[in-house]
């Protein structure tokens, strides 16, 4: 087992001679197996050995004997010894967070102040490995996040990442070296837990050496993605410009939408994969897809760049809707006449292809408004028995230059008109309808 870890650690120089590698240290067998191997480590590549352990104050007496269990086992070994405690409970509350969650969140908080400048061993092991891109299989991921834990991530590394959980029981067993066990590992409660004792089992029932295969296909996985990574970096080097990307467009879509998922990742944006497939789109078309807030990417074909666009007035425009010439915006207007109605049929059928709206003119409750667009508008359209919201409907179906300067007419109960969308199901005419409300609009 140490070959192969000084192998693993060679492979992605994870330790240089005179490091300083601080052991996160929780007492349990993959911890202490960490620690073990990095003192064999440190006699053979030339580097110190401090240990960190993290009291979680989840457990109460059973927290408290686990930091007393790595005390003495640094003290036995004579390795410097750090121990923090944070109360994870506390935290979870306050964030809204899982205990599973606000303790790893805490955790690499802990991690991230105590090794400054320093190298920080995590104990995760192939096991973990595998776990970890079930998991992510499951809430949904791409190649780089089925390919694992990474073996490196800033100034952490993970040595133990191909050795089995049962290589290190067994290694801890040759030398007779005690552990702790925490009692939340024995219970299906935490999501992780809940892969490791019903899927992994049953994923070995089809393939009892999976664990030990996940490994080669892990590497395999990693092997590709760095490949595309190095492919994203020089497609970033060679295109990028502060927050602009200038030539994107030219490149293979995988490689695009890297490299928009960095620059938006780097301006502290959310991103998802039909974002990111949104995002792509105006790249490569033109035109702007909000991010968040007032934050806009925008493309013309050939450059993006992430950009604040300051919103525009946004009051609200509205009249009393008038049989006749309606006005609300510059250089267009909304004509409304009524016509009388003995047979519907006979009326669609002489205008088979109508380039106006014909709305049942009774149907129509109290007042009716001409307005414009509104924040949080919905509308039931003919034929759908549900509401759809007015903005999405824009998005798909209306050009960008034209989506400020769309009419709508509401009446006391709600939308009935959206210009190029359609009437709502509640004013549609049927065999019953006798006016019609017939509506045209005019660009001058």
């Amino acid at each position: 087992m140490i070959n192969k870890i000084i192998d693993f650690v060679k492979q992605y120089d994870m330790i240089q001679k005179g490091d300083c590698v601080v052991c996160g240290l929780s007492g349990g067998a993959d911890s202490v197996c960490l620690l073990l191997s990095l003192m064999e480590l440190s006699r053979i590549i030339g580097f110190s050995v401090e240990a960190l352990h993290v009291n979680h104050s989840i457990r109460g007496d059973e927290s408290d004997r686990d930091e007393n269990f790595c005390r003495k086992l640094c003290e036995s070994l004579n390795v410097p010894f750090t121990a923090v405690r944070c109360d994870v409970p506390e935290y979870a509350e306050k964030n809204s967070l899982s205990d599973e969650e606000a303790a790893r969140i805490l955790r690499y908080k802990i991690f991230s102040d105590c090794s400054c400048g320093k190298k920080l061993a995590t104990a995760h092991n192939a096991n973990d490995n595998l776990e970890t891109a079930v998991l992510n299989l499951a809430r949904g991921t791409a190649l780089k996040g089925i390919s694992g834990i990474p073996p490196v991530r800033d100034n952490i590394i993970r040595p133990l990442l191909t050795v089995t959980r049962n290589e290190i029981e067994n290694f801890l067993k040759e030398k007779n070296q005690p552990y702790v066990t925490d009692s939340t590992n024995l219970s299906d409660d935490y999501t992780r837990n809940k892969i490791r004792h019903c899927i992994i089992p049953l994923l070995m029932d089809i393939n009892k050496s999976v664990t030990e295969t996940s490994v080669k296909t892990f590497a395999s996985l990693r092997s590709e993605n760095d490949f595309i990574e190095n492919q994203v970096n020089s497609a970033m080097e060679t295109c990028r410009q502060n927050n602009k990307l200038i030539g994107l467009a030219k490149y293979d879509g995988l490689i695009r939408k890297r490299c928009l998922a960095r620059i938006i990742s780097e301006n502290s944006l959310p991103y998802s994969y039909d974002r990111l497939n949104s995002a792509d789109n105006i790249l490569v078309n033109g035109g702007k897809l909000n991010l968040s807030g007032d934050i806009f990417l925008v493309s013309d074909g050939n450059s993006c760049e992430i950009k604040k666009i300051k919103q525009k007035d946004s009051r609200y425009i509205q009249k009393d809707l008038i049989i006749g010439e309606n006005s609300i915006f510059l250089n267009k207007k909304l004509i409304c006449e009524i016509i009388e109605c003995d047979n519907l049929k006979k009326i669609l059928s002489v205008h088979k292809n109508l380039t106006f709206y014909l709305l049942d003119y009774d149907k129509i409750i109290g007042r009716a408004i001409l307005r414009n667009r509104r924040f949080g508008d919905r509308i039931q359209l003919k034929g759908r028995n549900f509401t759809s919201s007015v903005k999405k409907l824009i998005n798909e179906k209306i050009p960008p230059q034209q989506r400020d300067s769309l009419h709508f007419i509401e009446d006391d109960i709600g939308t009935v008109f959206a210009e190029n969308i359609g009437i709502s199901q509640r004013v549609a005419p049927d065999e019953n309808t006798r006016k019609l409300l017939k509506i045209t609009v005019r660009s001058e």
